[in-house]
């Protein structure tokens, strides 16, 4: 028999494998797959298209049915590629151009008006709310159109940010797909503040400057709104005189404050440090004099970060009974720096009132609140005057009358000794 004979024979003898799927190569594979959105994006047009233009209400229920036949898990991003831009994005951030008609549905193609923007977000709010999987999809689709904003019109990306804002502020995607914008060429080019700015507009526009700074605070952005600044326009003044300009007075405010905090933290910090360290009294108050004329404080301000300072000193890992010897030390030992803040009657008071909400805030030194004013009155921090006039109307209503009770010999003491001098 010939060999070919032979070759034919054996070919001929192989079992049949009925109802086995042939598995295709890894080379058809991706060639099939590199077509499978657009399959999927003219499925998704075509149910679009059922309903009236323009018409929402029958756009979601359209995107609602076709979620029973169509494959959202799989195709989420390309869905809302096509939901955001009206169309599939094609390597490099620009949309597929294969003579497709865009979509009737899209952020990108609606009109440039915040309550038509408003009306589109909630069609994708109830279609995240009906497919909650999606999530994810459009989370990352979010991010990944925000990096190509360098490609889209000046009208698409305020579009696309009036949107982001809203979707953020309604709790619908976290802001913090907003880190997409530190990327380094589309802050040089004012493309991050510039698209930044709607977002915020556009969740101001629903929610407090509270609730966006607790969503940037979630997202780890709350001390990173200066990076959104072209590198030459990061100081304060310009931070301030950007955003007053786009009428966001309450940005700045809050900003301001996460200054003030983060500098207030970093003060007492530094001085308790100096503290510990043996410094004199004389080089803490040089450096805390310098840090109120920094952050601009009021006396009335300061003088409680200066006990904050001074209280953060002390280790409180003794034995409770060694707790109001050690208190009271720091505070004698300490009364030369508090003297220097408190040079008025108004910044007395504000230091009394501190005592006062240090000490219920921190229940072993609650029963010790009388020792430290007497020791503050005698170390001539705090006037006579002054803590009458707490005793009488200036008390905070934190443990007021716990405190008050716990006063009164010595309130009814000063009394005596006033009306005494009053007599001479």
């Amino acid at each position: 028999m010939s060999a070919s004979q032979n070759s034919g024979s054996s070919k001929s003898s192989l079992p049949a494998l009925h109802g086995v799927k042939i598995k295709a190569r890894k080379g058809q594979q991706k060639a099939q797959a590199k077509y499978e959105p657009t399959i999927f994006r003219d499925s998704i047009l075509k149910a679009l298209s059922n309903a009236q233009p323009g018409d929402l209400e029958e756009i979601s229920q359209q995107l609602d049915i076709s979620g029973n036949t169509l494959e959202y898990r799989k195709y989420g991003e390309t869905l809302f590629e096509i939901l955001l831009t009206g169309g599939v994005l094609a390597p490099g951030g620009t949309i597929l151009k294969d003579g497709t008609q865009r979509s009737p549905f899209s952020i990108f193609t609606a009109e440039d008006n915040s309550e038509v923007i408003k009306k589109h977000v909630e069609v994708f709010n109830k279609l995240i709310r009906r497919y909650k999987y999606l999530q994810r999809s459009f989370e990352e689709t979010i991010k990944n159109l925000i990096q190509y904003i360098n490609k889209w019109s000046s009208e698409e990306n305020n579009k696309l940010a009036m949107a982001i804002g809203l979707f953020a502020s309604g709790q619908m995607t976290n802001i913090n797909v907003l880190t997409v914008l530190f990327k380094e060429h589309l802050v040089k080019e004012g493309l991050s503040l510039q698209f930044v700015t709607a977002v915020f507009k556009a969740y101001l526009s629903e929610q407090s400057i509270d609730h966006l700074g607790n969503s940037l605070k979630k997202a780890g952005m709350d001390n990173k709104l200066m990076e959104f600044f072209p590198p030459n326009k990061r100081d304060e003044e310009y931070f301030a005189r950007y955003f007053e300009a786009e009428d966001m007075k309450q940005l700045v405010e809050y900003h301001n404050q996460k200054q003030r905090n983060s500098m207030k933290e970093q003060t007492i910090d530094r001085a308790k440090k100096m503290l510990q360290a043996d410094n004199t009294s004389a080089e803490v108050i040089v450096y805390l004099k310098h840090q109120m004329k920094e952050g601009g404080w009021q006396e009335s301000d300061f003088v409680q970060i200066v006990w904050d300072s001074v209280m953060q000193a002390v280790d409180w890992g003794s034995r409770a009974e060694q707790i109001e010897t050690q208190v009271l030390r720091q505070v004698k030992q300490c009364s030369d720096i508090l003297t220097v803040f408190a040079t008025s009657p108004k910044t007395e008071l504000a230091l009394l009132q501190k005592v006062q909400v240090y000490c219920y805030d921190d229940t072993k030194l609650m029963k010790h609140f009388r020792q430290i004013v007497q020791i503050l009155y005698d170390e001539d921090v705090v006037s006579e005057s002054a803590i009458l006039y707490w005793s009488e109307k200036g008390a905070s209503h934190q443990g007021k009358t716990v405190f008050l009770k716990q006063m009164e010999p010595f309130i009814q003491w000063l009394k005596t000794v006033d009306s005494e001098s009053e007599e001479e």
